[in-house]
């Protein structure tokens, strides 16, 4: 498998790659990690006439943490991440799933924010972004401007962002006091795509009981699927019944079937992972 021709930039610095997008527009792709994006040249699926690779792009190179959120830049690694200590201090659930992306050797060039631009409704850190309420920082030749995860991604491998705007960086909220969060899935086998994958917050009171919850599922819609459990959850013991939380994610999703599951094999899964998440996240906040 051969890519199709295209022409090749490497700019130097982010004023010089935005500008190298104004002028490609709609016919440029922006290379970083290229973890998705070569396979799709490969398989020509993807067919741009310009690439534009922005690995010398150094200031784009970083994750910035501060008491309530995480700054992920455009070039930091999935690895650098999900090995950062004050990162996964200030919001755990970042490195929870992270490591559930793919294989070491993929994360050690993958970029956070690639993944997020990709928009990939099987990726887990869309799921990330979009049950902690986070968003994207967009540049352009025009400047910058900040969207939040509910209006960034808007179909499969489909964002708000114009052609010609870079994603230049993700910003995470960090974990509230009693808050627990988990990621899980099921997938065929450990790196591959997940059939579904649900990341879940939840508060508690001093006493253990739930308070407020949140879930956004993976692969079970064009786009992350949030669901809101407040009013599920306030009150409920996590060792106790959490039916109503199945029921809630369950007429939540519409996800289709494919050669991996049945559509209902799918939604009925999304449920049960549901109620497991927010089992552990609920430990995990009481500990």
């Amino acid at each position: 498998m051969k890519p199709p021709p295209f022409g090749y930039s490497r700019p130097e610095s982010l004023d010089e790659a935005v500008r190298l997008l104004a002028e490609s527009g709609s016919d440029a792709k922006v290379l970083a990690g290229g973890q998705s994006l070569v396979p799709l040249l490969s398989m020509r699926l993807a067919a741009p006439r310009q690439l534009i690779d922005i690995n010398r792009v150094s200031e784009l190179a970083y994750v910035h943490t501060d008491e309530n959120t995480v700054h992920v830049g455009a070039l930091a690694r999935q690895a650098d991440v999900e090995h950062d200590a004050r990162a996964a201090g200030v919001q755990p659930l970042l490195r929870q799933a992270l490591r559930l992306v793919a294989h070491p050797t993929i994360r050690n060039r993958g970029t956070v924010v690639g993944s997020l631009a990709h928009a990939d409704p099987a990726s887990e850190l869309t799921a990330v972004l979009a049950v902690l309420g986070g968003a994207v920082r967009l540049a352009s030749a025009h400047g910058d401007r900040t969207v939040p995860a509910d209006q960034f991604f808007v179909g499969p491998l489909s964002t708000s962002a114009a052609a010609d705007e870079l994603v230049v960086e993700a910003t995470f909220p960090g974990r509230p006091p009693r808050t627990g969060s988990t990621f899980v899935e099921i997938s065929r086998r450990h790196g591959d795509y997940a059939i579904c994958g649900v990341a879940v917050c939840v508060t508690v009171d001093e006493d253990g009981a739930l308070q407020a919850g949140k879930a956004a599922l993976i692969s079970v819609g064009p786009t992350p699927v949030v669901v809101e459990l407040g009013q599920v959850v306030a009150g409920t013991h996590p060792g106790g019944d959490l039916s109503d939380v199945h029921d809630a994610v369950w007429a939540a999703v519409s996800p289709e079937a494919d050669i991996h599951a049945s559509a209902e094999y799918r939604r009925k899964l999304a449920g049960v992972l549901a109620v497991r998440a927010v089992r552990e996240a609920a430990q995990r906040a009481a500990a």
